[in-house]
């Protein structure tokens, strides 16, 4: 029988401290240790560090977490209908996100194609830069909400409530 492939703290791929504080907080359990007091990890928990790390891209708060991380891998998820819920939401939200996000790559993508970075620059060139910048447009449109967004949150500091 071959021997189970164990990892260092190192082979993570994820911080120390950043591991000890998962272990600490109980979000992973501890680790077994070598006879030099090292710790070790099996696949299973790399897999549960993988999983943490990919909650956390999303934002996800760890505590939030604790409920997917005690629901072992091979379970179906039909068993857990308040968990398969609560991570569409979490979704959704990251969909929002991204479509808010998306706005404002549009708009920034408009005003570099436009060659004008501010509506109170004056149209006088300078050694001809700004007419080379300038050309035709070849903007996407932009929606009012849009254009809302940027120049309420200049003057407030705050998105409109409308943008989330």
């Amino acid at each position: 029988m071959m021997a189970e492939q164990t990892f260092t703290i190192k082979q993570t791929g994820i911080s120390e401290d950043t591991i000890r504080y998962y272990e600490k907080i109980a979000l992973l359990p501890r680790a077994d240790r070598k006879d030099n007091g090292h710790r070790i990890y099996r696949q299973e928990d790399i897999n549960t560090i993988r999983l943490i790390y990919c909650l956390k891209k999303t934002g996800m708060p760890l505590e939030k977490m604790r409920p997917f991380l005690a629901v072992s891998a091979d379970t179906d998820p039909a068993e857990y209908p308040e968990l398969v819920e609560h991570i569409r939401s979490h979704r959704e939200n990251i969909v929002s996100q991204i479509a808010s996000l998306q706005q404002v790559v549009d708009f920034i993508d408009m005003k570099l194609e436009e060659g004008r970075y501010r509506r109170d620059c004056s149209d006088e060139s300078q050694n001809g830069v700004s007419e080379k910048l300038r050309g035709e447009p070849k903007s996407k449109p932009v929606s009012p909400v849009e254009m809302s967004y940027f120049s309420v949150s200049a003057k407030t500091g705050k998105p409109p409530a409308s943008v989330k």
